[in-house]
Formats: C-alpha cells, structure tokens, sequence
C-alpha cells in the first residue's frame, strides 16, 4: 500500500504541473515545473522523502529503461541525421569538453568554499 500512495502523490503532482503548464501564458514544460514543485515541497519540509522514498529510488535505479523509446524514435530518422552526423559529433565534443570544464571548476570552487570554512587552505 506504500508504494501505491508514493506512485498516487507524484501522479497527482504531475497532473497538478500539467494544469499549471496549460495556465500559462508562455510555453513551460509540465516537467521542469514538476522538479521545481518536487524540490520546493522537499526543500520546505511539506513532502518528507519517507513520502516519496521507495518509489523515487526505483525509478532513479530503473532510469536506463525510460530511455528506450527516446532512443528507438532517433532510429526511425536515421536517415536525416546521418547527413548531418560530422555536425552532431563536433556538437557532442564540444559540449562534453565544456561540461567537464565546468564541472571541474565547480568542484574546485566548492572544494575551496568548504576548505575556507573549515580553517584550511585554499584549492581554488
């Protein structure tokens, strides 16, 4: 029965983030407010992760599988984006370098931060 109300009370805020997305007056996606709400009702202490606990820790271990139908869709347009596929690696280079960048220099700042509050040296 436990899981049943875990499953009830994401379903019930995923439709909550569907009606607010449709009462907006700009284009929003349903599931960007859906984190946002997730982590205003966590970080307020309204939703407790006993709540949502079990449900969410199979869902994140269970991930991968979401991903089959994304990956199936690329298949059926294979055709459009091998004439485009020089394009797409540079893309995912470039991006993939940039994101480690960042988050290496975000790991050394809060690395930093932390040693400062502490009383010891500075990495950043």
């Amino acid at each position: 029965m436990n899981i049943l109300r875990q499953v009830g009370i994401l379903a019930a805020l995923c439709w909550l983030c569907h009606i607010v997305e449709d009462g907006l007056p700009f284009g929003f996606p349903a599931s960007v407010i859906g984190m946002l709400a997730l982590f205003i009702l966590l970080a307020a202490g309204i939703l407790k992760r006993a709540q949502i606990g079990e449900i969410s820790d199979f869902l994140l271990s269970n991930m991968a599988f979401f991903f089959i139908p994304a990956g199936v869709s690329i298949m059926n347009y294979f055709d459009l984006l091998k004439s485009s596929a020089w394009k797409l690696v540079v893309i995912c280079f470039v991006t993939m370098v940039l994101t480690f960048g960042v988050t290496a220099w975000t790991v050394r700042a809060v690395m930093g931060i932390m040693a400062r509050g502490k009383g010891g040296k500075d990495l950043g």
